[in-house]
């Protein structure tokens, strides 16, 4: 394998560097590598370079990517898999510990408690990839690893692939076979084609027999010799051999072992019920030989089955009650990762549940609506929580149960299995809130953190903003164990940092724990914060509200919002850390022209954190946002190729809008609340235009140049109407009988506004004249945000999910015809763009310039660590 090696350490350099061999097996050569773009050590593993022959690549690799959506905590995941030089090869995880069959080399029996530990968590993640369709066909102590002492099945479909691609027959004409005479089935064992889940039940029978007596169930010489004995022979009784092995456990392993599949359990859950409970009543030959009659088959009753999930989450609960205590030998982390959906607008926040098994985020589905969507870690499949239609920011209850989230300033509840949702509060600030242990909620309020009563009445005042120190925000709070005190972010002007305080509940005693630091979170003696996308810890003491130490960063690449206060993680009382990698999203950006048919080219030479470009009325000049390091608005003028900086502040900056001259633009300024501010397109003479206490982004200016339309964030997104220069006083567009409103648009000659509207959960586009007077008429079907005149006011664009569509519009009645769609948007979903301005198009409706991903990243966003909590406790050791 030296020569196949040098090729593969020069094939895959920019992606693995293999450090050294860890071992052979019948199948393939095992090597310790470090995956360069995500800097983690893994185990890369290379088919047999026969092997590969026999099955061919191509069909292997597109087989094994079945197995690759297995994630499971018992259930080493498939990181990778390609050809390389010929050479076919997979990655997984590499656990630091050792596999079962090391373990039983060394020990030869384990201590009963361990077996059928281990035998239940392999039954548990056995049970989970049946239900999806996976059989493992391969389940041998080698194949099952061991990290901190618990169980992790790896290899999960690669028998499996090599069946499927027909290689089985070609295997056996060579002398190989898939899986291991001394843990195969008799179906298996007689290459019968329809392997079932009993096959791996089977196996896992053999596995945990010989975790107890020492040997498989069947040895001998040869292969043959041993296929023989499983096709032929009983197994001896386990407590003829150990009598220390109870009773219902020898007879869940006898009935395991079953010739016939029908005689075995129905499921790998059955068996771990059987192993668990001694009053499972599991019929096998010990129970004959006790009555002295015949196993006549399965004794009818009910089988409950207790997974080794259930039993997490009852340790988690557990830990819960008791202030989250910790078990006092913690297992290895592990680590995999899967991506919910693309966050609703730019908001980079991820929840997970107290027992650590559910993940919840806000994302956008393809008609522009915001979700929450939930994933059960023991599951593939994505739910989207009923009721919660354009909400975001999810928190769960400390039971679980419930799910309260944020829908502009209302925080809402709704039942976490879907309902219908309950208003909390309409006086919120578009922040998450926390669950007191009552069910009362921590929701942060334009006064400070207020405490709003499960049972209703008053609401109660927690903290009070500092003027001096120009706080205008407490966000983010997190209530502490035993519900005594409660950590949060406190925000002042943009040129102060935030910094981490902690209010206790009985004195309303504020103290500063840290500075600089944004989006606390608790583990158990310590205080998580943000800075920089790194979460650092340092020692804290939840009792006396003392941190201790030096700050120590403990995990990189967190997705982070500077301007929102927002970092995306969480972490749960089992240990488990959730968090969205930064550089999963962080994707160079191109400003593109776009053409009718969807014919994309470059607008601007370079690349960068691109959003929101509008055109300057002459066309010679394009404004725009980076995001990175804090949004601010630059200009680029197309004529001479030139890019430069428009605003400097150190509060963020963005959201352009040209005024009809081209001489001027109006932006959002955080000053701390968004106001509207206008500055020279020269960059002189930066004036406050609109100020008043909630968030506010421009969208038009007439043709005239005596009205601006902005949307206003309070209790419902509001559309107002305003002189541009600040003098008059503003009015809304309308009563608001339709919803939130958003994205307002003057036609060419004045007469008529198109905006967004929300209207049962669905933004549409409507039509409206700017005196007034009269209706709102729908122009979009089927959903419509950020509508745009084009053709003097003949045409409509707009976007509905990736679509960009048109439709004819009457300017003298405002009659709307048939929406026609014309092409889809090159990144609809790329987030980072105010609801506002995430495109512009020309004005005779020809070109559309837009931002897209230079190359999308494959990175799954969303990551997981399950026992987590070990590797932050050995990065804070002294």
């Amino acid at each position: 394998m030296t020569d196949a090696l040098g090729r593969l350490t020069a094939v895959l350099a920019d992606r693995y560097v293999i450090e050294r061999e860890l071992g052979a097996g019948g199948m393939a050569t095992v090597y310790l590598a470090r995956d360069v773009r995500h800097d983690r050590q893994v185990a890369l593993k290379v088919l047999r370079p026969e092997l590969a022959s026999i099955l061919g690549a191509e069909r292997f690799l597109s087989e094994i990517k079945t197995t690759a959506n297995l994630q499971h905590p018992h259930i080493l995941p498939l990181f990778d898999s390609g050809e390389a030089d010929g050479l076919v090869f997979y990655v997984m995880p590499y656990v630091e510990g050792e596999s079962l069959h090391a373990r039983l080399t060394r020990e030869k029996q384990l201590p009963v408690e361990d077996a059928v530990r281990i035998a239940v968590e392999v039954a548990d993640a056995l049970a989970y990839a049946h239900r999806h369709g996976v059989v493992h066909r391969d389940i041998k102590p080698e194949n099952i690893m061991l990290a901190g002492g618990h169980a992790l099945v790896a290899d999960f479909g690669i028998a499996l692939a090599a069946s499927r691609t027909g290689g089985g027959t070609r295997l056996t004409e060579t002398g190989m076979s898939l899986g291991t005479p001394a843990y195969m089935a008799p179906e298996q064992a007689m290459g019968e084609k329809d392997i079932t889940p009993r096959a791996d039940i089977y196996a896992l029978g053999c596995v945990l027999y010989e975790m107890l007596a020492g040997e498989p169930p069947f040895t001998g010489p040869t292969a043959q010799a041993i296929v023989a004995q499983v096709l032929t022979e009983a197994p001896r009784s386990l407590t003829l051999q150990r009598r220390t092995v109870p009773p219902h456990v020898e007879a869940a392993v006898e009935r395991a072992l079953e010739k016939l599949p029908a005689d075995r359990f129905a499921s790998a859950a059955q068996f771990a019920a059987a192993l668990e409970r001694p009053d499972a009543q599991t019929p096998g030959r010990t129970d004959a030989r006790r009555s002295g009659a015949p196993v006549v088959g399965a004794r009818r009753g009910r089988v409950v089955a207790v997974s080794a999930a259930a039993l997490a989450v009852a340790v988690a609960a557990g830990w819960a009650l008791r202030g989250w205590r910790r078990p006092t030998t913690p297992p290895a982390p592990v680590r995999f990762a899967f991506t919910l959906g693309h966050p609703g607008l730019e908001r980079p926040y991820v929840a997970i549940s107290p027992d650590g098994r559910r993940i919840a985020e806000g994302v956008m589905d393809s008609a522009g609506i915001v979700h929450i969507v939930e994933r059960d870690l023991g599951s593939t499949t994505l739910r989207t929580i009923a009721g919660t239609e354009g909400g975001q920011d999810p928190t769960y209850s400390p039971d679980g149960k419930w799910i309260a989230f944020t829908i502009g300033p209302r925080i809402e509840k709704v039942p976490a299995d879907g309902g219908t949702p309950t208003l909390v509060t309409d006086s919120g600030t578009n922040q998450a809130s926390a669950w007191l242990p009552d069910g009362s909620l921590i929701v942060s309020a334009r006064s400070g953190l207020v405490l709003v009563p499960a049972s209703g009445g008053p609401v109660v005042p927690l903290t009070h903003l500092d003027t001096a120190r120009h706080e205008f925000q407490h966000w983010n709070p997190q209530v502490l164990p035993g519900g005594h005190a409660v950590i949060y972010a406190s925000y002042a002007t943009p040129a102060s940092p935030s910094r981490i305080e902690v209010v206790d509940l009985g004195t309303h005693r504020r103290t500063v724990l840290a500075d600089d630091a944004a989006f606390p979170r608790y583990a158990p003696g310590y205080l998580l914060y943000a800075r920089a996308r790194t979460i650092f810890a340092v020692k804290f003491d939840p009792a006396t509200l003392k941190v201790s130490g030096t700050p120590v960063p403990v995990q990189g690449d967190v997705n982070e919002h500077v301007d929102w206060g927002l970092a995306g993680y969480d972490v749960a009382a089992n240990g488990t850390l959730v968090y969205l990698s930064a550089s999963a999203w962080d994707v160079p950006r191109e400003v593109v022209w776009v053409d009718r048919a969807g014919r994309a080219r470059r607008a601007l030479p370079d690349t960068g954190s691109w959003a929101e470009p509008r055109l300057s009325p002459d066309g010679r000049w394009i404004a725009l946002t980076a995001l990175q390091p804090r949004s601010a608005i630059l200009l680029y003028d197309l004529r001479r190729g030139i890019l430069s900086a428009l605003t400097h502040a150190p509060g963020a900056a963005f959201g352009a809008v040209w005024t009809p001259d081209g001489r001027r633009i109006i932006y959002s300024y955080e000053d701390p609340i968004y106001d509207l501010h206008v500055i020279a397109a020269d960059g002189s003479g930066d004036v406050a235009l609109v100020s008043s206490k909630h968030d506010k982004y421009a969208s038009s200016v007439s043709s005239d140049g005596r009205w601006l339309v902005y949307t206003e964030v309070g209790e419902s997104d509001r559309v107002w109407i305003a002189p541009p220069d600040g003098r008059g006083q503003p009015r809304p567009l309308d009563s608001g009988e339709l919803g939130s409103e958003q994205a307002a648009a003057f036609s060419p000659d004045g007469r008529w506004i198109a905006y967004a509207a929300r209207v049962n959960g669905r933004y549409d586009v409507y039509l409206r004249r700017s005196d007034g007077t009269g209706g709102s008429r729908q122009v979009s079907a089927h959903g419509g945000a950020e509508p745009r005149w084009t053709r003097g006011g003949r045409e409509i664009v707009y976007l509905r999910g990736a679509a960009v569509m048109a439709v004819a519009v009457n300017p003298a009645t405002g009659e709307a015809g048939t929406p026609v769609r014309l092409f889809d948007a090159p990144a609809a979903d790329l987030p980072g763009s105010s609801r506002d301005a995430t495109y512009d198009v020309t004005p005779d409706g020809s070109r559309f310039l837009m931002v897209r991903p230079v190359a999308r990243s494959d990175a799954p966003a969303t990551v997981v660590v399950l026992h987590w909590f070990s590797e932050l406790d050995a990065k804070l050791k002294p």
